[in-house]
């Protein structure tokens, strides 16, 4: 697995490792940050339009490989005062970045998400 976490809160990095793992994802550089909730609400509003903080926030970048570089997965932001947990915002906010939409699909991201939660 060549996945690149330099910008992932170092006790989160195993979350993301099994949460990539099981989406079958192998390489790709994906960046988490924890912020507060007066940045979370200006992000959820510049790029969503909505005035108020939510738990996570995440941010896709590159849908499919090609280029030279590792593939750049996205950005995850969580908001530690509104995720009741911060790791399962992170799995969830993985998922995201990985290609998985709960509001599309027919459950698929929510019960891997609890697949993973249950592995760690």
């Amino acid at each position: 697995m060549s996945v690149e976490l330099d910008d992932v809160p170092e006790e989160l990095r195993p979350v993301i490792v099994a949460t990539l793992k099981a989406a079958g994802i192998d390489d790709g550089h994906l960046g988490l940050e924890l912020v507060g909730e007066g940045r979370m609400r200006t992000l959820n509003y510049a790029y969503r339009g909505v005035d108020e903080a939510t738990d996570v926030l995440a941010f896709p970048i590159d849908e499919a490989d090609g280029g030279s570089g590792p593939r750049e997965l996205g950005d995850v932001f969580i908001c530690t005062d509104h995720a009741s947990d911060v790791t399962e915002a992170a799995v969830h906010g993985a998922l995201h970045l990985c290609g998985y939409d709960h509001e599309t699909d027919d459950g698929e991201m929510l019960a891997l998400q609890a697949e993973v939660m249950k592995e760690l």
